[in-house]
């Protein structure tokens, strides 16, 4: 199923899910250059909320650049399978190698926005991520690995735990209290 496709189908949370899943498919229909960095307004990113097997923890890192707690995640530079971007940059960011896909469908779906920063020495200026989120499952004995250009820092936080732990209120409030509400929906099922 191609990627807009995907966006058309995902049926939405809250509010925030059917608005943002409106401006995404918005900018889709704008801009012919979504999946890469070239569209410097907004692109296309996938995160995964990555569960160890009794769904009780969540594997974090600690992200360099916005100084806080955060969940594994990248651009997808080109590509349109976003799921493959969430475990690649998974993988990438934490050191793990096994990973179980809970489920091909996206998970969440939410428009962030991304102040301007200095990133390998040259200035990013502000704009937004069209991100897909996927739940991802990763057994806790893994052995994790910092990569250093981007993290400090990499480890399984419970779940009850991550509003102590993260800086950032607006993903507190907006994303990851979402994706705790979503789990607790999806064990029950």
């Amino acid at each position: 199923m191609k990627l807009k496709e995907q966006i058309e189908n995902y049926k939405t949370f809250n509010e925030q899910e059917e608005k943002d899943k409106q401006t995404i498919l918005k900018y889709m229909n704008t801009f012919d250059d979504v999946l890469t960095r070239n569209n410097e307004f907004g692109h296309f990113t996938a995160s995964s909320w990555v569960v160890n097997k009794q769904k009780t923890k969540v594997l974090m890192i600690y992200h360099n650049i916005y100084k806080s707690w955060a969940w594994t995640g990248g651009h997808a530079d080109g590509e349109s399978d976003l799921l493959n971007t969430a475990i690649r940059e998974l993988k990438e960011e934490s050191g793990v190698k096994n990973v179980k896909v809970l489920n091909d469908d996206i998970f969440s779906l939410e428009i962030i926005c991304v102040d301007g920063h200095v990133k390998k020495g040259k200035y990013v200026s502000s704009h937004v991520h069209l991100n897909l989120t996927y739940l991802l499952e990763v057994d806790e004995n893994e052995i994790l690995t910092i990569k250093e250009d981007e993290n400090s820092g990499v480890k399984w936080i419970n779940i009850d735990d991550i509003e102590k732990v993260v800086n950032e209120k607006w993903m507190i409030e907006n994303v990851y209290r979402k994706l705790n509400k979503k789990l607790n929906n999806y064990k029950e099922n």
